[in-house]
């Protein structure tokens, strides 16, 4: 009995400290107050996208829940509202499935917004099924949705001044390539939908987002806003509502075991949007609220290159 009662203390213990220094994380300490400033966080209805809404709104921001869903982000904005005694916390419709939800949302907001001072592109999926343009879910949402939003608000990031871009990429972005024949052929970085293909269009979106990321602030050189990528953590959050059931079964336990809460989740989003210094790390990537290296395809500026021109040509900019 004591035999057993050892293994199990001994057990109880390396869970406790691999947890906690392995996956844990670090804490935002920025105590910046943001009156008078103006933050989009989209698929903020839910896991560490309502977090991060959560906190700006305590910190004073006027916050837009950009979603998808209308009768959860309004609950979501309810929630926050009623927390933080923060009034200006709304919803606006964006669904980055489809490219013309993006355009409208992108309109809607330039028409009612002056400012845009935090453009936190947060929301994401792993799962099969086509955008209505027909490009393969994953890489629709996680990189081609963001990346039109993004470039549709730029100018309205420039003219506020030292506004900043936050893209929740994630540390599977190191198990990600780009096949470009590919994308042009089936309008995706895969060619099935299996669980395993879900799997690797995420890991691939990913590296779209580090490497959006990297030619973004190549292409702010000069202005006052700033981009950054960040890996949240291994978080339990909604991410997976559209997985099949084995590959849903296969990551239970470790959802269970290892994954962070969402506000644990979000600190590291939230030390990108908020931290002050990092305009010279402006197109680098974050964990744990520190600066990390990338993969060696992160790092490669002409993929970057091409990436922005496809992605261009994609949602119809050039």
């Amino acid at each position: 009995m004591s035999a057993l009662l050892i293994i199990v203390s001994g057990a109880v213990v390396s869970y406790i400290l691999i947890y906690y220094t392995v996956f844990r994380g670090g804490r935002c300490k920025s105590r910046v107050n943001l009156k008078g400033k103006t933050a989009i966080v989209t698929g903020a209805n839910t896991g560490i996208g309502k977090t991060t809404a959560l906190d700006l709104a305590q910190r004073g921001a006027r916050v837009i829940l950009a979603c998808r869903n209308k009768e959860k982000a309004e609950a979501a904005a309810y929630d926050i509202r009623r927390e933080t005694g923060n009034t200006d916390v709304l919803f606006m419709h964006l669904d980055l499935a489809s490219l013309k939800s993006v355009q409208n949302f992108a309109e809607t907001f330039l028409k009612t917004e002056p400012r845009l001072d935090l453009l936190i592109n947060n929301a994401g999926l792993m799962g099969p099924g086509k955008t209505e343009e027909g490009f393969g879910m994953t890489f629709g949402v996680n990189h081609l949705g963001h990346f039109l939003l993004t470039m549709l608000l730029l100018d309205r990031l420039k003219a506020t001044g030292q506004s900043r871009v936050i893209n929740v990429s994630a540390l599977l972005h190191r198990l990600g390539s780009l096949d470009f024949n590919i994308l042009n052929t089936h309008k995706d970085v895969v060619t099935g939908e299996s669980s395993w293909h879900c799997f690797r269009a995420y890991c691939h979106s990913k590296l779209c987002n580090v490497l959006f990321t990297r030619e973004l602030a190549t292409r702010l050189e000069g202005t006052s806003v700033t981009c950054y990528s960040l890996h949240p953590g291994v978080i339990a959050t909604e991410l997976g509502r559209n997985m099949g059931v084995l590959m849903w079964l296969l990551m239970l336990p470790f959802y269970k075991l290892f994954f962070l809460d969402p506000e644990a989740g979000a600190q590291t989003t939230l030390h990108c949007a908020l931290q002050e210094g990092l305009e010279p790390l402006s197109g680098r990537y974050f964990s744990s609220c520190a600066l990390q290296e990338v993969s060696p395809a992160a790092r490669d500026d002409a993929l970057a290159k091409k990436l922005w021109e496809v992605s261009e040509r994609l949602c119809g900019l050039s």
